[in-house]
């Protein structure tokens, strides 16, 4: 079944655009052409010339080594050394074609955005661009390189800083979206501003629908349900936050924050948050996804401690609802991302 029938007009020419097919093996080839066996410095990462431009021209590579595991980008931790005798750690991720492009761009103004509201709560972004390597085309994402221990996330320091982060952002529009698309993982979000909360929830939820049938395949009881959904639990619930005369504050939220995405700094024990999926929404959403039982974060510990410093959203009895529903959106996201490995979360 196709679904796109349902879909609001404005997305009917936007959700398939993701070759994720295409990706994966361009995916194959650049980790093949980031290796490098014979390099004038200690590691077994190829930095292409255009990730150096970013820094002084002194500037000389003392280390890059491959770092990390990501089912969809190459990772690489790089050392420099300066004119000056200093030295600093970055952070590489790259990705091949428009939809690494996509990614990495996303990923840099998103990861900005939160260092504009909090710089001490993600490693300082440095900048994207392009490799000049020719074939695949090849997108990259720097930023400091923040050492992180091996553990969970403190319940008190995290939700300290996060709720903090959603109670002082200010949305730059005033409305409810982000200024460019962002990516959860490897799926690209619809996030295209929008004044009413509502509206923009339904358009954000029927983008991964969408993408949930293209890739994992039509089901009609479920398409019944999300139908169902959409047409009445959302508005019921959604609308409600703004009855009475109610204003809803857009804050910024990361987007994707479960355990992989949150580290405590080795150094100084500090919170830090990355690979971000932002956008300006309703503050609540952020924690939706630790409801979801594939996280570790998904122990109550991190939800009650949250509440403690942000009050649920009027009406307060509804925080519940709200929030099974927006993990539905994670659920999805989960879905599409992993594929047939990711099929069983949509059927529970």
């Amino acid at each position: 079944m196709d679904i796109t029938y349902n879909l609001p007009a404005s997305l009917r020419t936007v959700v398939f655009l993701s070759p994720l097919t295409k990706m994966s093996s361009q995916l194959e080839l650049l980790r093949e052409r980031s290796l490098q066996i014979s390099v004038p410095y200690d590691g077994d990462f190829r930095v292409d010339d255009s990730i150096l431009a970013l820094f002084d021209t002194g500037a000389k590579i003392i280390s890059a080594h491959h770092h990390g595991q990501s089912a969809w980008t190459v990772t690489a931790r790089m050392v420099l050394a300066f004119s000056d005798g200093s030295k600093g750690q970055y952070f590489i991720k790259s990705a091949p074609g428009n939809h690494g492009r996509s990614m990495m761009e996303g990923e840099f103004n998103a990861m900005s955005e939160l260092y504009k509201w909090a710089p001490d709560f993600v490693p300082k972004p440095l900048g994207y661009g392009k490799y000049k390597l020719e074939e695949p085309d090849v997108y990259f994402f720097v930023s400091e390189y923040v050492e992180i221990q091996n553990k969970m996330p403190d319940p008190d320091k995290l939700c300290s800083r996060l709720s903090r982060l959603h109670r002082e952002s200010q949305s730059p529009t005033g409305q409810f979206g982000f200024s460019i698309s962002t990516c959860q993982g490897r799926v690209l979000q619809c996030v295209e501003w929008e004044s009413n909360w509502t509206t923009f929830f339904v358009k954000l939820l029927w983008h991964i629908i969408a993408q949930d049938f293209e890739v994992n395949a039509s089901w009609e009881d479920l398409n019944i349900l999300e139908k169902r959904l959409i047409e009445r639990v959302v508005p019921r619930l959604l609308d409600a936050l703004v009855d009475n005369g109610r204003v809803l504050k857009p804050s910024l939220i990361h987007g994707d924050l479960w355990e992989g995405n949150i580290g405590t700094g080795r150094d100084n024990g500090n919170i830090y948050v990355f690979d971000a999926a932002c956008f300006y929404g309703h503050h609540e959403m952020d924690v939706a996804d630790w409801r979801c039982d594939y996280n570790k974060i998904s122990d109550p510990v991190y939800t009650n401690t949250y509440s403690k410093y942000q009050q649920p959203s009027e009406p307060k009895d509804e925080w519940e609802d709200r929030n099974r529903l927006y993990s539905v959106y994670y659920n999805l996201l989960y879905s599409v991302n992993h594929g047939n490995s990711g099929m069983a979360v949509r059927q529970q």
